[in-house]
C-alpha cells in the first residue's frame, strides 16, 4: 500500500510541476511577445534610451581625430566686437571671401543666410534719409549685393539655404516654385525614387537672387535633430516639395572637387549611398533617409578661426590652402547653436565640418538597416531563451546566463561600435532580459522549492551525484528514454592488473583496486561527471549528461590530468612497497551520442551509445602502441585552454576509416625523458610537410639527446621504415 501511496503522490506532484511550468512557459512567451510589440511600436522611452546609448559610447571612444582639410572661420564675440554686429555689410563679406579665395580655399561654404539687401547699400541708405543731394549721390554708387555677386564668380562659394514645413515663421519665406537655377546636376542612379525618403519641406528660404547666380553651389543647412534637440546625423540630400535638393555639406565638396554632378542611389530600401562628381568622385554611404550618423571628435582649437583675424590679416594662408572652409557663428545671439552628445552646446557649423571630416577620411559611422531586425531578434530570443532556462536550472545559474548574455550583448555592440563603427541597440534587449530574467526566476523559485522535498526523499540513494541533482531537478525524466547529446568522455585502464591478479593475494589485490576506484571516482565527481560504469580495473567517465555542461571538454581533460596524477602517486607508492602495480593508461574524447536511461520498466541503466564512446576507449588502448599514458582528441583540445600538448598525429584506429588528430598533454608526459615542446613541434613540421629526409634528422638528432621519448622514437621508427607524413594506421586496439 505504501508503494501506491507514493506512486500516487508522484504523480500528483508531477501533474502540478507540469501545470505550473506550462503557465510559466506561458508568461515567457508573453514577456517576450511584448518586448517585441514594443520594438514594433518603438515608443519614445526605447528611442531615447537607444540614443542615450549611441551618446555614451561616443562619449566613450570619441573619432580619433584624422588631419582633415576642412577649417571653420568663426564670427564669433571677439568678431563682432571688432567689426560690428550682424549681418555685416557685403563689402565686409567680400573681403572675407576675397581673402579666404585668395589664400588658397578649395571651396567656401557659408552657414548663414543671406537673404535679405545689405541694409547698409547706399542705395538703402538714400531711401533712409531721403535727402535729394545725398541720394543722388548714393545712387550712383555701386549696390553692395552687386558687389558681393561679382567677388563670388569663380570663388568656390556655396550659399546656404533654409527649408521648414508650412506655417513655420520665417523671414521672406519663398513657396518652392521660386526654386533658382540649380549650380548642380542631380542624377538618379538607383531604381527608386529617392524624394520618398527623403526628409520632407515645402518651403525655403534662399539666398538673394543676384547672389544665388553668381555661386558655385548652393546647399541647405537644416540639420534634423532627435527629441532630445541632439545633433547626430546630417542629411547629405532633403526634399523641398518634389525636388532634391543637396546639403552644405554635399555642395562644399562638389565644388571643391570641381564637379558638377550630385549622384544619389536610392532602391526600394531607402537611399543606399550618394556620389559626390563622376570623375573624381566621392562615394558617400548613407542611411535609407540620405543621412550620415555624426562621429564626433574632440574639438580642435585651430580648426576654428577668428574671422576678425581672417579680416586684419593675422592668420597666414597655410591655414586654409587646399581646405573646405566653412563660415559660421559661435555666438548664442545668433541662435545657430546645437547640443552635442555631452549635451553641451556647440556651433552648427561644427556639425558640417565634422560630417565633412568624416566622408574625407572615410571614417563613418554605420546603422545598417538589418540592424532593426538584428535587435528584434536579439530582444525576443533573450527573453526567451533566459527566461525558459530561469524556469529550468538553478537561480544561481540562470543569474550567471543572464549576466553572461548582458555581457556578451553589451559587450557586442561596445565592439560593433569601436571596431566596425556600427551602431547597434543593446540597451532595449537587455532590459527585456532582464525583465524575463525577474519573472521566471520568481517563479522557478516557487516550483523548485516545492518538488525538492519530494525529490529528494524519492531518490537520495541514487548513484551519481550529479544524476541526484538533475533527477531533483528534472523528476520527470525518471523514465526510459534517449536523446542527441554531444559529451566527453574519459576512459583508463590499468595495466597488467590480469597478471598481477595471477601473481598475487586476490583480496589483498581487491582491496589495493578499491583504494585505486575509490581516488579517481573522488576526482570524477569533484569535476561534476558521471560514472557510466566500471569495468572491473577499468573507469568510463562521461560529462555533460544528464545536466548539459558547456565546458565539458574542458572539465573531461582536466580530470583525465588529475586521474593521471593521482594513478601515477599511487602506482609509485604501491611500487616501493615491492608491489608491482601498473600506471594507468587514459583516453579522453568528444562527439554526439544517445544519452539515457536504457534498459527496462524494473532496472534503468543510464548510459550513453554511440561511436565517440568506441573512439574513447579505443585512445585509451592505443597508448600501449604510442609508449604514452594519456591520448586525447583534437575535438577535446578544440575546446580547453591552458593546457600545453604536443601532437601525436593522425591516428587511423582500429576498425575505423578516418584520421583523428591526436595529442599528448604535456603534463602526462615525463619532462626529464621528453624532447624540448618546440623542438619535437619544429621536426613534427618538417614530417606533416612531407620533408621525409630533414624530418629523419631532426628526429634522430631527438633521439639522440632523448633516447627514451616515445613519441620520438615512433616517429624516428616510422621514417626509417619509409613514412612520409604524420597518418598512424593502427592494425591493433
Amino acid at each position: 500500500m505504501a508503494f501506491f501511496r507514493f506512486k500516487k503522490n508522484r504523480r500528483a506532484a508531477r501533474r502540478s510541476g507540469h501545470l505550473t511550468r506550462l503557465a510559466a512557459r506561458l508568461l515567457v512567451l508573453c514577456s517576450a511577445g511584448a518586448a517585441f510589440a514594443l520594438w514594433l511600436l518603438d515608443p519614445v522611452p526605447m528611442q531615447s534610451l537607444r540614443l542615450a546609448q549611441f551618446d555614451q559610447f561616443q562619449r566613450w571612444q570619441p573619432r580619433p581625430y584624422t588631419p582633415a582639410p576642412v577649417r571653420v572661420v568663426d564670427i564669433d564675440e571677439a568678431s563682432l566686437k571688432a567689426y560690428g554686429q550682424w549681418p555685416w555689410p557685403r563689402t565686409r563679406i567680400a573681403q572675407l571671401v576675397q581673402r579666404l579665395h585668395a589664400a588658397g580655399a578649395t571651396a567656401i561654404a557659408f552657414d548663414v543666410l543671406l537673404a535679405e539687401p545689405d541694409r547698409t547699400s547706399p542705395k538703402a541708405m538714400a531711401e533712409l534719409w531721403q535727402d535729394p543731394q545725398a541720394s543722388a549721390f548714393l545712387k550712383g554708387l555701386p549696390d553692395h549685393d552687386e558687389l558681393l555677386a561679382g567677388t563670388l564668380q569663380g570663388a568656390g562659394v556655396v550659399l546656404g539655404t533654409y527649408f521648414s514645413d508650412s506655417g513655420a515663421a520665417l523671414p521672406a519665406a519663398a513657396p518652392t516654385g521660386s526654386l533658382p537655377k540649380p549650380p548642380y546636376r542631380l542624377i538618379n542612379l538607383g531604381t527608386a525614387n529617392p524624394a520618398v525618403w527623403l526628409h520632407k519641406f515645402d518651403t525655403a528660404v534662399w539666398p538673394l537672387p543676384v547672389l544665388s547666380a553668381s555661386a558655385s553651389g548652393l546647399g541647405a543647412i537644416n540639420f534634423i535633430p532627435d527629441g532630445d534637440s541632439v545633433v547626430r546625423r546630417v542629411p547629405l540630400l532633403l526634399r523641398l516639395g518634389e525636388q532634391v535638393v543637396p546639403s552644405l555639406s554635399a555642395e562644399a565638396l562638389r565644388v571643391a572637387n570641381g564637379e558638377t554632378n550630385q549622384l544619389v542611389n536610392s532602391t526600394d530600401a531607402g537611399v543606399q549611398d550618394v556620389q559626390i562628381g563622376d570623375i573624381a568622385k566621392v562615394v558617400v554611404p548613407t542611411n535609407a533617409a540620405g543621412e550620415i550618423w555624426l562621429h564626433y571628435s574632440e574639438q580642435r582649437a585651430n580648426h576654428f578661426i577668428s574671422a576678425a583675424r581672417v579680416l586684419d590679416g593675422t592668420v597666414g594662408a597655410e591655414q586654409f590652402k587646399g581646405n573646405i572652409v566653412l563660415v559660421g557663428t559661435s555666438v548664442p545671439g545668433l541662435f545657430d547653436l546645437r547640443y552635442d552628445p555631452w549635451g553641451e552646446l556647440m556651433p552648427g557649423v561644427r556639425a558640417h565640418a565634422m560630417a565633412l571630416e568624416q566622408i574625407l577620411t572615410q571614417q563613418y559611422l554605420d546603422r545598417p538597416a538589418w540592424s532593426n531586425m538584428v535587435e528584434a531578434l536579439l530582444l525576443a530570443a533573450g527573453a526567451l531563451i533566459v527566461g525558459l532556462y530561469a524556469l529550468r536550472a538553478t537561480a544561481r545559474r540562470s543569474a550567471l546566463l543572464a549576466a553572461a548574455l548582458l555581457v556578451l550583448l553589451l559587450g557586442g555592440v561596445w565592439y560593433a561600435y569601436r571596431f566596425e563603427h556600427l551602431l547597434l541597440d543593446g540597451v532595449n534587449p537587455a532590459l527585456a532580459l532582464l525583465l524575463s530574467f525577474g519573472l521566471t526566476s520568481a517563479v522557478h523559485h516557487f516550483v523548485t522549492e516545492r518538488e525538492r522535498r519530494w525529490v529528494r526523499q524519492a531518490f537520495s540513494r541514487y548513484v551519481s551525484p550529479n544524476r541526484v541533482a538533475h533527477l531533483m531537478a528534472h523528476p520527470d525524466q525518471l523514465r526510459l528514454s534517449g536523446r542527441r547529446q554531444v559529451c566527453s568522455f574519459v576512459f583508463t585502464d590499468l595495466v597488467g592488473f590480469t597478471s598481477l591478479m595471477e601473481r598475487c593475494d586476490p583480496a589483498q589485490v581487491v582491496s589495493l583496486l578499491n583504494e585505486y576506484l575509490e581516488g579517481m571516482l573522488v576526482i570524477v565527481f569533484k569535476r561534476e561527471g558521471t560514472l557510466e560504469r566500471i569495468m572491473g580495473d577499468a573507469v568510463a567517465v562521461l560529462f555533460s549528461a544528464p545536466v548539459a555542461q558547456s565546458d565539458h571538454r574542458q572539465r573531461a581533460l582536466d580530470c583525465a590530468l588529475d586521474m593521471d596524477v593521482f594513478a601515477s602517486a599511487y602506482a609509485q607508492r604501491l611500487q616501493a612497497q615491492g608491489v608491482p602495480w601498473g600506471h594507468t593508461r587514459i583516453g579522453v574524447h568528444s562527439g554526439e551520442v544517445i544519452v539515457g536511461n536504457f534498459g527496462g520498466k524494473t532496472l534503468f541503466d543510464y548510459r550513453a551509445l554511440g561511436d565517440p564512446i568506441n573512439t574513447a576507449a579505443r585512445l585509451e588502448s592505443v597508448n600501449k602502441h604510442l609508449g604514452t599514458r594519456m591520448c586525447v582528441s583534437q575535438a577535446i583540445v578544440e575546446g580547453c585552454s591552458g593546457v600545453p600538448m604536443r601532437l601525436v598525429g593522425r591516428l587511423v584506429l582500429k576498425g575505423k576509416s578516418q584520421p583523428l588528430q591526436a595529442y599528448e598533454p604535456l603534463a602526462a608526459s615525463d619532462p626529464a625523458r621528453c624532447a624540448a615542446p618546440a623542438d619535437y613541434a619544429a621536426a613534427l613540421q618538417l614530417l606533416q610537410s612531407g620533408a621525409a629526409a630533414p624530418a629523419l634528422a631532426a628526429f634522430e638528432r631527438l633521439a639522440a639527446s632523448h633516447p627514451h621519448d616515445p613519441l620520438v622514437a615512433l616517429h624516428l621508427q616510422r621514417l626509417r621504415q619509409g613514412a612520409t607524413d604524420d597518418l598512424i594506421v593502427m592494425s591493433e586496439k
